[in-house]
């Protein structure tokens, strides 16, 4: 069986190579490089991709994921997280392959408190979040099978994320201000490519398992309330950090202006899939604390 992954170079697309690999023959696409090259932004170009490989499963991890340049660039987000996932979706339905499709929390409007499901009404604030949830529906209407797997608040060990860029303020400054009105739950990519390998396994047996799914590790916590948990956990192991836990002061989102508004309710009910697939999903601190070992104390 070939398995076509799209976004190899990505912080998920990392950690989907191991993650596929003993599913069955790989093979791995970035925009540049060595290997196969797979430029989202020129639609022939996929298509000729997944002729030439005719894959028996496609997991597209590319996507145009900065978040504030979305805005002043809306043609090449539509291009990247609508157009070319519907352009995959149909060559997968006309091979009777199987799609895997990454969406995002920002689909939804994050108004309450209450952690959505997969049929909660969608009301994107943005650009990503509107163009992420017209390529859902590009993917549904494909008619290929399909997993659609929103999530939220991806980090991964390689690459930047938030908890280095608070590890680095954290050594530079005496105190940091960080957002305490946005709520979510911290997601790594391994957990995500995982669950990803996992969920095709079973789906491969349970063909009408095909669909839209939830996917985010359990809790939840505010920015503030990680960026505390990082610098606790880091200063716990002799990290040299001027700012202590207590000098982390929260702010509302409204003192942090950004381009792109983001939704305050990142919550995202995970009950279909683990009940779906037979999961568990871990709290978010472990993962967490297991990335933070990775990038302060490599091997």
């Amino acid at each position: 069986m070939k398995i076509l992954l799209l976004g190899k170079d990505g912080q998920l697309g990392w950690e989907l190579q191991r993650a596929l690999a003993p599913l069955g023959e790989l093979v791995a696409a970035g925009r540049r490089g060595d290997g196969p090259v797979a430029d989202l932004a020129q639609p022939e170009s996929l298509v000729a991709l997944v002729r030439a490989v005719q894959p028996a499963i496609i997991v597209n991890a590319a996507a145009h994921t900065a978040v504030d340049r979305a805005e002043s660039e809306p043609g090449l987000a539509q291009a990247l997280n609508a157009d070319a996932p519907g352009v995959l979706a149909r060559e997968a339905a006309a091979l009777g392959a199987t799609l895997v499709h990454y969406s995002t929390d920002y689909v939804f409007d994050g108004s309450g408190h209450a952690a959505r499901d997969e049929d909660a009404p969608t009301a994107p604030l943005s650009v990503y979040g509107r163009t992420k949830l017209a390529g859902e529906q590009q993917v549904r209407a494909s008619g290929c099978r399909h997993l659609i797997l929103r999530t939220s608040w991806v980090y991964a060990a390689r690459g930047g994320n938030f908890a280095r860029t608070m590890l680095r303020l954290a050594a530079e400054r005496d105190e940091l201000r960080v957002i305490d009105d946005q709520v979510g739950a911290p997601t790594g990519a391994e957990l995500i490519a995982d669950v990803t390998a996992h969920a095709l396994r079973r789906l491969a047996q349970a063909p009408e398992l095909s669909g839209l799914y939830h996917l985010a590790a359990a809790g939840e916590t505010s920015w503030h309330g990680y960026a505390r948990h990082v610098i606790e956990w880091a200063r716990a192991r002799g990290q040299a950090l001027r700012v202590a836990p207590e000098a982390v002061r929260p702010i509302p989102t409204r003192d942090y202006p950004t381009p792109a508004a983001r939704p305050l309710n990142s919550r995202l009910d995970t009950r279909r899939l683990r009940a779906a697939f037979g999961l568990h999903l871990p709290p978010w601190q472990p993962g967490v604390e297991r990335m933070l070992g990775e990038v302060l104390f490599p091997r």
